[in-house]
């Protein structure tokens, strides 16, 4: 089988909580060959090294601090690769193209970037080089949604009407995990992406029109000029109008992380479903009451030893879906010549577009989330999206 080398860039949360644990054990599977992580600073490499002692991570930058060593690490990356950024949002563009340009495979935490400029700019840059680029959309692999999309996808719910979706986060992340960023970003952006996502994703729809309003009162207490909350109404060309609710500013001891769920109502059936509550929880002196996801990305004991960790759900299910497109196109073009090489990508690649999160449809998400903040610019004023999905006013 052929071995990916693997760059990350970023080490923060989601690096650390799930991003890494994933590779080490597809490494641990034979299918990585390096891990590298690249951060502005040596004191979170050092972090990480300490963290997971028994892998040989290399980091950049390799002392102090160097806001540009993400560069460095995808120069000297050796192919076959992907490169996973794992970065603010508003940093994700200008990654992602530089690593398209260095002719890398890449896997971008949602959303791909934040405008539908950039989207494009990624799009036509991958097709010239012929790289895959994926938006990790881990809801895509929950089992509940995917059940969803096969009722629909089938006819046995008619056609969608409306829906609601939620998604809503303890305060720790902007005041803890994103306060340097946070500012420019929004909870709309950040988790609102996933759920409009998934609406495309079960029903095909594309969006037309985004009205959104948001609302600032904790964080601003604590200094931080961003939205606690949003709210958006997204139309479909359909006419379908999915309400879609977000926040971040949840109580502490909220039982679980995040506070999130879906419904559509169709001509011919509903869906609903919390997707934070699976009725599995616990209640421990060190943790107090914990409402338990065991489909997310939970710890579990090996079944081969059981003196050994294993990590399942589809937070990595999402990720090893792209590791293992990245390795079959590796392995059917290895022995090609230059240009039949290419062909054999573009073949491949246009195949993957009909069911992956590439740019062709990770552009839905980046083109409401868009809207969604030109629309609360003017506190609610609608935002119409034309045939390429480029949002305007009226």
């Amino acid at each position: 089988m052929v071995k990916l080398n693997v760059t990350v860039i970023g080490g923060g949360m989601i690096t650390r909580q799930v991003i890494l644990p994933t590779i080490i054990q597809e490494k641990k599977k034979g299918k990585i060959s390096s891990i590298v992580v690249a951060s502005r600073t040596r004191d979170t490499i050092e972090q990480l090294i300490k963290l997971f002692p028994d892998v040989n991570i290399k980091g950049y930058p390799e002392k102090d601090q160097d806001s540009h060593a993400w560069k460095t690490a995808i120069k000297e990356t050796e192919k076959p690769s992907i490169i996973i950024i794992a970065t603010p949002d508003d940093l994700h563009a200008e990654m992602a193209l530089f690593a398209i340009e260095h002719s890398h495979h890449v896997i971008v935490q949602k959303p791909l970037c934040l405008t539908v400029n950039d989207a494009y700019n990624i799009m036509n840059s991958a097709k010239e080089k012929v790289v895959y680029v994926f938006t990790d959309y881990h809801k895509r692999h929950d089992l509940s949604l995917r059940a969803c999309q096969y009722k629909y996808r089938k006819g046995e719910m008619g056609e969608v009407l409306c829906g609601h979706a939620w998604h809503e986060q303890r305060r720790e992340i902007p005041l803890k995990y994103f306060r340097k960023w946070c500012e420019k970003s929004s909870p709309f952006e950040y988790l609102g992406t996933h759920y409009i996502d998934m609406f495309y994703f079960i029903t095909g729809l594309k969006p037309v029109k985004v009205v959104a309003q948001g609302q600032k009162k904790l964080l601003v207490s604590h200094g931080i000029n961003a939205f606690d909350s949003c709210e958006g109404m997204i139309t479909w060309n359909n006419g379908a109008v999915l309400y879609l609710q977000t926040s971040w500013i949840l109580p502490e001891k909220n039982p679980c992380l995040s506070n999130q769920g879906f419904q559509i109502t169709c001509t011919e059936g509903e869906f609903r479903a919390d997707n934070a509550n699976r009725n599995s929880n616990f209640s421990t002196t060190k943790d107090g009451y914990e409402l338990f996801n065991p489909y997310f990305f939970k710890p579990y004991l090996d079944w081969n030893s059981f003196e050994d960790t294993e990590y399942a759900g589809y937070g990595a299910d999402s990720i090893v879906q792209a590791i293992d497109d990245c390795i079959k196109i590796t392995e059917q073009t290895k022995n090609l010549n230059k240009e039949l090489a290419f062909e054999k990508r573009q073949k491949l690649l246009s195949e993957f577009e009909k069911t992956r999160p590439l740019p062709n449809q990770a552009i839905i998400g980046v083109s409401v989330i868009e809207a969604g903040k030109m629309s609360m610019i003017k506190e609610g004023k609608p935002v119409f999206l034309d045939d390429k999905l480029f949002p305007h006013y009226d």
